[in-house]
């Protein structure tokens, strides 16, 4: 499996129902999970796999400051105008707090200016979530269906018609993915 591939050919198989011994569409097929993995991640705006982020943001005056990557599962560090904030031990003690959204500080303030707060923290998922891989290996599995009707919206058999969905992705893979997409804010 390629870094940042959401599904493995071996699941992509199981699916499809190919012998794990027959290898004959194994290249196209990895080279399909590659390119659906980066459309998906492409289309949620973010990525899934736990990385390393380190953002520098305007401070707002407040305590709570949304992560822009999520979920959130450890903070190294967090420096609000060059002072270091210590990780709170738990409220009420001084420091600062997080959940997989949320940086939160307890005695201190995110202080009013630009760029003047550093974050350093992991975010993401260890594993691909069950339902995400799912959407992946569907998504495969139509464009590798449907490499011999490319461009074709409708084909006439025998006196009856079967017409081809033309969408990018099915309403069933799209409304899985829509929990995992980068929410904006304008």
């Amino acid at each position: 499996m390629a870094a940042g591939d959401l599904t493995s050919l071996d699941n992509v198989k199981a699916w499809l129902a190919i012998p794990s011994n027959q290898t004959t569409d194994d290249t196209l097929l990895t080279r399909l999970i590659t390119a659906a993995s980066g459309y998906i991640q492409t289309w949620l705006g973010r990525t899934l796999a736990l990385a390393s982020y380190t953002e520098t943001r305007d401070g707002t005056g407040g305590r709570r400051l949304a992560f822009l990557e999520t979920p959130a599962q450890s903070v190294a560090s967090v420096m609000v105008d060059g002072i270091a904030v210590p990780a709170s031990p738990g409220p009420p003690a001084p420091g600062y707090v997080f959940d997989a959204s949320f940086l939160t500080l307890i005695g201190y303030r995110f202080a009013r200016g630009p760029a003047n707060v550093l974050l350093s923290y992991q975010a993401g998922y260890a594993s691909t979530p069950a339902e995400v891989e799912q959407a992946c290996i569907e998504l495969v599995s139509l464009r590798y269906r449907e490499r011999d009707r490319i461009g074709q919206v409708s084909k006439g058999l025998a006196g009856e018609t079967v017409t081809f969905a033309q969408k990018d992705m099915s309403d069933d893979i799209r409304t899985i993915l829509s929990a995992y997409q980068r929410v904006t804010s304008s």
